[in-house]
């Protein structure tokens, strides 16, 4: 399963900040950050489980940062 969500986060400070929160609170998803797209995004894919989305977005916005799920968008 892969969920995309578009972000306010801009800088490598910040996407390494996050990198490190949500791979601890989720160490079997596979979580990267697309900061050179439009959207800042977050994309993060697991295997074999569904993606707690909720407590994604409730992680990353209790660091004051916005966060929402892309309800359209296509793999490359």
């Amino acid at each position: 399963m892969v969920e995309v969500f578009k972000t306010s986060v801009t800088l490598m400070e910040e996407e390494v900040f996050l990198l490190k929160e949500l791979r601890k609170k989720f160490p079997d998803y596979l979580i990267n950050f697309d900061l050179e797209d439009c959207d800042n995004i977050l994309r993060i894919e697991v295997v074999g489980t569904k993606i707690n989305f909720i407590s994604i977005i409730e992680l990353v916005e209790s660091y004051e940062f916005n966060i929402e799920v892309l309800k359209y968008w296509r793999m490359s």
